[in-house]
């Protein structure tokens, strides 16, 4: 116990150090800063803050939810000038106790605020918030873990998911449409009832074929794109035109099934017709837009100007937490109809159910 308070404060003194004499390291980013007029340059000032972003599986890189929550990290180191970030990821089938460890390692080297992405970080973050009172925490997609420095970004991916639904029958010559999850959780159940809703909107006799890659405690759904590309082709063989996939990682699989399958597929969380691999960019008819970038930005602003809150921050259509895309133009035909539904949720009018019936 005593090893631990000592290597605590080592870390806080070390953290401290680095704000006065305004040292940069390995995540800090001064590219932005501006001459002064006598032709010297004056460095940006730092916010201080030493940032700490766990990922879910997949991290960096999977072109899809870590990425766009990275996407909010990145403006951040460039705009609020962070003296250092630190970025570390969670492995397929990891314990408990690993994701424990994570946090705790970050917090014990001095990094406030710590960045959970994902609700898999629902426990630990709940565990490892209360060990460091002083440090915020903020968790996405999560609302159970509760605590006076814990703060819950949490989206509604349903209302999101209802706009691409419509467009998905829309869009949908045969009829028949599909939908993948990563992992059949309740999180992505919102994915799954928001989409059905807005496609039964549109045609309640459409026909929505559903299926999630693994069951929990098996997460790799989320990063399986083999697996997403043999269900995507299920769907399609079975008649399925448009293939709507809530997969993270795994939605590469469900691309090269509906390249392969001439059929048209819709993205999730980033613009994926923008970040997927240039070989599939084109059957990307629209992405459900679900703004982790916002949500990670607005966090750590908030914590530069000492305005974190405890509690749900929610991301709705109301204020642009989620949307649909419009790259490449495959939506513009019906873009007016998206439009009124979108104006009928924010009012009120349509109430998009989070579960399915």
């Amino acid at each position: 116990m005593l090893r631990n308070r000592v290597g605590r404060l080592t870390a806080t003194v070390l953290a401290g150090a680095m704000v006065t004499l305004g040292v940069a390291a390995c995540g800090g980013d001064n590219s932005s800063a501006k001459p002064a007029e006598g032709g010297s340059e004056k460095p940006a000032e730092s916010t201080g803050a030493k940032v700490g972003l766990a990922y879910d599986i997949g991290g960096r890189g999977d072109q899809s939810f870590n990425d766009s929550a990275a996407a909010g990290l990145d403006k951040a180191k460039a705009e609020l000038k962070l003296p250092e970030a630190k970025e570390m990821t969670a492995s397929p089938g990891e314990t408990e106790a690993k994701k424990e460890e994570r946090l705790r390692l970050l917090a014990d080297q001095g990094f406030n605020p710590i960045l959970a992405v994902g609700f898999a970080y629902s426990g630990s973050v709940k565990k490892v918030a209360a060990e460091f009172p002083d440090v915020k925490f903020a968790i996405i997609d999560d609302a159970a873990a509760t605590g006076p420095n814990i703060s819950n970004l949490v989206f509604a991916e349903h209302e999101g998911s209802f706009l691409v639904g419509v467009a998905a029958a829309l869009k949908s010559k045969k009829k028949n449409i599909g939908f993948v999850g990563g992992v059949q959780v309740p999180l992505i159940e919102k994915f799954e009832a928001g989409f059905t809703a807005g496609a039964k909107a549109v045609n309640k006799d459409i026909k929505v074929q559903s299926k999630y890659l693994t069951q929990p405690p098996e997460f790799s759904g989320f990063n399986d794109p083999a697996k997403g590309k043999t269900v995507a082709e299920g769907m399609i063989d079975a008649g399925a035109d448009v293939v709507y996939h809530a997969a993270g990682g795994s939605g590469g699989g469900v691309f090269e099934a509906a390249k392969a399958g001439d059929a048209q597929a819709i993205g999730v969380d980033a613009d994926q017709a923008l970040t997927a691999d240039a070989g599939v960019k084109d059957v990307i008819m629209t992405s459900m837009l679900k703004k982790l970038d916002v949500a990670v930005f607005d966090f750590l602003k908030s914590y530069a100007g000492g305005t974190v809150k405890a509690g749900e921050t929610v991301y709705d259509l109301k204020v642009s937490g989620v949307d649909y895309s419009v790259t490449g133009g495959k939506v513009d035909d019906i873009k007016d109809k998206l439009e009124e539904y979108k104006k009928k949720i924010i009012s009120g009018e349509i109430k998009v159910p989070s579960t399915n019936p």
